[in-house]
């Protein structure tokens, strides 16, 4: 009697408990589709790779402060605060850069150029924007996939110049040709043109690889001196690092590691008619679907076929996004071409709303192919001849990516 009491007793309770578990699974909030998110690593890193991209992880979230090297003049206090889930900035976090108003150089580095620190800490006064100068605004980009056009050959990049429109296709890309800091180490297979190299990072294409952008960040957008640059953004004279090289490169190996976005639906209906509506407006021109990583000592993102939509290149976008302001060499018509995968998840980081092209201006999709001129007038002249369903379908495709 009291064994059968027992056995009941059990059978019971192990009832209770795995309903109390069922009940609770219900409770546990479902984990996001990874299509839906811009970061996590790419597949198939090895165990050091996973320890650095977490290292650089910690690094972007941390927040300086005066005591740990930040300012004294800044723009923000940690390189998660302009960049979301990893992904594009707001209008909020904007970044004014000045002083150069044609190809031949900045002409206000000693004055703060290229870039305003308006902000500052205790004791300090945030810089004013010289009078007259030129200047511009820039939404700081989407963290998301670097690695992979990091790794795209120079050679595969230079074969879609286009410099006097040989194809008669109104589209004429040009690379950008920069010189680089002496602590920044060229790739091996780094092309040399009159001692200048192709440089890929930036609305204006004027930072050379991830490492370049990621110290020229800390150092205009925070005031935090590496060993790659010691010059303070204050003072303009050399200092101690604020940072570590090890944090720098740690950083580095995030944003190399970071995934590509993964498209949605793509086998949705519309999706692949505006895939097709895209190709016919040859969108492509600039925004080219298909590169290709070339060798890599990492092996998950070597040699690797991905679909960024971009050729990396400088286009003259006409005069209605003429700011008046240039980086490099690039005239001050002409932008790099953003890549248009994670598109979609922008708003994401963006306060659940679109503030796209290079100064947030557009506030959709829609509204930033209005604004396209110069090379892409006979895309945009093409769009606004589609009827509206083919118009939906195309923004369906792009919001897809």
């Amino acid at each position: 009697m009291k064994k059968t009491f027992k056995l009941s007793f059990i059978f019971s309770s192990i009832i209770f408990i795995v309903s109390c578990i069922m009940s609770c699974e219900k409770l546990i909030p479902v984990a996001p589709e990874d299509d839906s998110l811009l970061d996590g690593t790419v597949e198939g890193l090895t165990y050091e790779q996973t320890a650095k991209f977490l290292r650089g992880d910690a690094a972007i979230n941390e927040v300086f402060t005066a005591a740990t090297g930040l300012g004294p003049i800044f723009v923000s206090n940690s390189c998660i605060s302009c960049h979301a889930g990893d992904g594009k900035g707001h209008l909020a976090t904007i970044l004014t850069r000045f002083g150069q108003n044609d190809e031949t150089g900045n002409k206000y580095l000693h004055l703060g150029g290229p870039q305003l620190q308006n902000k500052s800490i205790a004791g300090f006064k945030p810089e004013q924007l010289p009078v007259g100068v030129a200047s511009a605004k820039f939404t700081a980009p989407a963290f998301t996939g670097l690695g992979f056009l990091q790794n795209v050959s120079d050679e595969d990049i230079i074969k879609l110049t286009d410099p006097n429109d040989a194809n008669n296709d109104g589209i004429s890309g040009v690379a950008s040709w920069l010189g680089i800091p002496s602590t920044i180490n060229p790739s091996p297979n780094a092309v040399i043109k009159n001692g200048k190299y192709l440089h890929r990072f930036g609305k204006k294409a004027s930072a050379y690889d991830l490492l370049h952008q990621t110290v020229n960040a800390y150092n205009q957008d925070m005031g935090i001196t590496s060993d790659f640059d010691l010059i303070d953004a204050y003072s303009q004279l050399k200092t101690d690092a604020d940072i570590s090289t090890q944090k720098i490169n740690d950083v580095v190996a995030y944003l190399t590691t970071l995934k590509a976005p993964i498209q949605r639906n793509q086998n949705d209906v519309d999706v692949l008619k505006g895939k097709a509506i895209f190709n016919q407006l040859n969108c492509g021109g600039c925004h080219t679907p298909v590169l290709k990583t070339g060798n890599s000592p990492i092996n998950a993102i070597s040699n690797k076929e991905f679909h960024p939509y971009t050729d990396m290149l400088l286009h003259d976008m006409g005069k209605d996004l003429d700011d008046g302001y240039t980086e490099g060499t690039a005239k001050t018509s002409e932008w790099k071409t953003p890549a248009l995968w994670g598109l979609g998840l922008s708003k994401d980081s963006q306060g659940g709303r679109y503030f796209l092209m290079h100064d947030g201006r557009a506030k959709s999709i829609e509204e930033a192919i209005t604004l396209h001129g110069g090379e892409a007038q006979k895309s945009k002249a093409k769009y606004t001849e589609l009827n509206s369903t083919e118009k939906q379908q195309l923004l369906k495709f792009l919001e897809s990516l």
